[in-house]
Order: structure tokens, then C-alpha cells, then sequence
């Protein structure tokens, strides 16, 4: 006599320490500095390097008792990117648990967040409530929170402008954050330590400050 089995096929929860990039990474970016190409005329803000490019204008946003660089702007196609990246374990990633704890703050603060598959895999559609003030009350912005777990770094970016609602820039603001390559360097660091971001060379524009 045949025995029918029922077995049950869902797929097991995502671990919270996986992690999380696209298929392609190692090839197509977020770069770690050993995969890029070292003729490219990269901007070295220490941490990451930048490709420049046509219409990109690039912001550091710097801490105001520390006096250190915290974070990059990247204006480009009407599109903002903030990036920084972060030491990360070998062998596990951040990105997953960071995401929670961005929903948390975001929620806490009024906001909404979705959960949704992007084209670096799993990534945030935020709406944040604007500072009241100047009859801005009740307004909310759009932002897209991605990230992306390499070689013992993370990278976190966040778009918003046209790259949040409008598929064409935010065609090109990916493109933008591919381009990045991560400089994890080889001194020991706590996971979650940001890894350190500098003024770029004298020969290189000096781009515009911001406190942040």
C-alpha cells in the first residue's frame, strides 16, 4: 500500500545575522577596494572611494564636538544618496538587524515604513514626518533606506528625492551606489564602528561641509 507523505516546503525564516547583496556584488558594486579596478580615478574620502562623474556634486557631513566626517552626501540626477559604511564581521552581516532597529526609530518618530524587495535586495520605503514649523506641519518626506553586507564591512545608503519616487532617477542613484568601493583596511574594529571617512586630497575639489 502507498503511503502519502505531506511535507511542508516553506522556506525557513531569513536568519537575522545573513547576509545581504546582491548575487552580483563582487562584480558589478558595491566594491571592496581589493575587487576594484585600482587605475580608476577614484575621490579617497578615506572609508570609500568615489567615481566622479557629470553633475555629481559631493557633501561631507561632519560632526559638529567631534569635528569628524560622519557621513557622504552625494547629490546627483536629482537624486540625494547619504552613505557610510561600517566595520562588519567576516562571516555574518548586519544588515537585516539594522533594518529593524531603522524601523523602530522611524516609527517612533511618527513615520511609516515598507518592507520591500529592491535591487540590492531587501530595503526600506520610508515616509518621515518633516520638522514642524513654517506651516510644514503634518508634511512628510520619502526615503529609501538600502543596505549592503561585504567582505568585513557594511554599507548603508539612504535615497531620497527623485530617486525615491521616480524610477528612471532612481535608476541612476543605484547606479551611483554600485560605483562606491569600501575601504575596511585591516586595523581591528568592533562590528557596527564606522569606518573612518576624511577630507579628500588637496588635488581633489574640496566639497562643501555640512555640520551634522
Amino acid at each position: 500500500m502507498d503511503t502519502e507523505i505531506d511535507t511542508d516546503l516553506d522556506a525557513p525564516a531569513q536568519a537575522s545575522n545573513d547576509k545581504s547583496a546582491p548575487d552580483d556584488r563582487a562584480t558589478e558594486g558595491p566594491l571592496d577596494e581589493l575587487e576594484a579596478n585600482p587605475v580608476r580615478p577614484y575621490v579617497d574620502l578615506g572609508g570609500i572611494k568615489i567615481l566622479p562623474r557629470d553633475g555629481l556634486h559631493l557633501r561631507l557631513e561632519i560632526e559638529e564636538g567631534s569635528k569628524r566626517v560622519v557621513a557622504i552626501g552625494l547629490d546627483y540626477a536629482g537624486s540625494t544618496l547619504q552613505v557610510q559604511p561600517f566595520a562588519a564581521p567576516r562571516s555574518t552581516g548586519l544588515w537585516h538587524e539594522i533594518r529593524d532597529q531603522i524601523r523602530d526609530q522611524i516609527g517612533k518618530q511618527g513615520g511609516t515604513t515598507t518592507l520591500r524587495e529592491g535591487p540590492f535586495g531587501p530595503e526600506l520605503l520610508a515616509e518621515i514626518p518633516v520638522a514642524a514649523g513654517q506651516g510644514q506641519g503634518g508634511v512628510t518626506r520619502l526615503a529609501r533606506f538600502v543596505g549592503v553586507d561585504g567582505p568585513r564591512w557594511f554599507l548603508r545608503g539612504v535615497i531620497a528625492g527623485e530617486g525615491a519616487v521616480n524610477p528612471e532617477a532612481a535608476a541612476q542613484i543605484e547606479d551611483l551606489f554600485r560605483s562606491i568601493v569600501v575601504v575596511r583596511g585591516a586595523t581591528p574594529m568592533p562590528p557596527r564602528d564606522l569606518i573612518p571617512l576624511r577630507m579628500p586630497a588637496s588635488s581633489t575639489p574640496t566639497p562643501e561641509a555640512n555640520p551634522a
